[in-house]
């Protein structure tokens, strides 16, 4: 599938407008890179998108793929298998595509919640609100928010979502606020209230932060900080007890 320019529904110059008015790194972080655009795919549904996105989990791009032009081949049309084709296809059969036992079980809700109305099409999904979206497809099997998260950004093009467990997103705030350590996701996403309602453009340009800051930068940078929790005072001997006869 080649890729295209996409289109945002929304005015990306009002948006970076916007931006640089409230975060003056952020501001020049817009200013030294790049302008923002998006690149998508040819549209495809959510199960399409997810049943991709399922292939791909843990493995390299290339072999996922590869095992994905297998499943397709399993199909009757050699396209990507329909809810019905995949709910009928055998797991020995998926299983020689390439795919884990973990992977087909995935697939298969996938394809049953596509069927019940749960997943939605294409143009339901684009009617529905990003909260929506992603309570009805992080309810399948295997599918979690970052995957909901990229669809929204990649497919749908929606203006204010912020990956706070993208490990890019999380390395790029740290460069771009010269941070040692990443962000843990809930400092982040109270930090990304200043960006609303174009977080998805703040996210794109964290991107940007770490292909610029380049290899080398991105591994100094840490992981969240982890509190350690404080030891238990230990009781003072001469006062823990109470005096004989005495009662609380």
């Amino acid at each position: 599938m080649t890729e295209t320019p996409a289109v945002p529904a929304f005015d990306v110059a009002k948006a970076t407008k916007h931006l640089a008015e409230r975060d003056e790194r952020l501001k020049r972080l817009i200013e030294e890179t790049i302008p923002f655009q998006l690149k998508i795919e040819a549209a495809q549904s959510p199960y399409e998108t997810l049943l991709e996105a399922v292939t791909h989990q843990s493995i390299s791009g290339k072999a996922a793929a590869t095992i994905f032009a297998r499943v397709k081949a399993l199909s009757s049309t050699g396209g990507i298998p329909t809810p019905h084709e995949m709910l009928k296809l055998r797991k020995p059969a998926l299983r020689k595509a390439g795919l884990s036992g973990a992977k087909i079980l995935a697939m298969k809700d996938l394809a049953q919640k596509t069927i019940d109305g749960v997943v939605p099409s294409l143009e339901e999904a684009q009617k529905l609100s990003d909260e929506e979206l992603v309570k009805r497809l992080v309810s399948v099997r295997g599918i979690g928010a970052w995957t909901v998260e990229m669809f929204l950004i990649f497919r749908l093009g929606r203006p204010d979502v912020l990956p706070i467990h993208d490990l890019g997103v999380k390395k790029g705030w740290s460069i771009t606020y010269g941070k040692k350590h990443m962000p843990k996701p809930k400092e982040l996403l109270v930090f990304g209230e200043r960006w609303r309602p174009y977080r998805t453009v703040a996210s794109w340009y964290m991107w940007r932060a770490c292909q610029r800051a380049g290899n080398a930068a991105m591994r100094k940078i840490r992981p969240a900080r982890v509190r350690k929790a404080r030891p238990h005072a230990k009781p003072n001997r001469a006062t823990s007890k109470l005096p004989r006869g005495k009662r609380l």
